[in-house]
């Protein structure tokens, strides 16, 4: 399959300076569950920009109903 990071780059909302992974999601998903995370794409930008991309914070959001 080919990847479609120019495509996927447009839509990937990740402010961490640098990041090698932007628009490759596969790798970007496989590196943040190894960490227990989720990536930036499952989070609202303002929660996004402080990088806890966490199972638990990500699950206050959904019961809080902002995500």
């Amino acid at each position: 399959m080919e990847c479609k990071k120019a495509s996927n780059a447009r839509f990937c909302n990740c402010t961490y300076p640098g990041c090698e992974k932007h628009g490759v999601c596969c790798e970007c998903l496989q590196y943040h569950l190894g960490m227990r995370q989720l990536p930036a794409c499952c989070f609202p930008k303002d929660v996004e920009r402080t990088y806890d991309r966490s199972f638990e914070r990500f699950a206050g959001l959904v019961s809080a109903g902002k995500v």
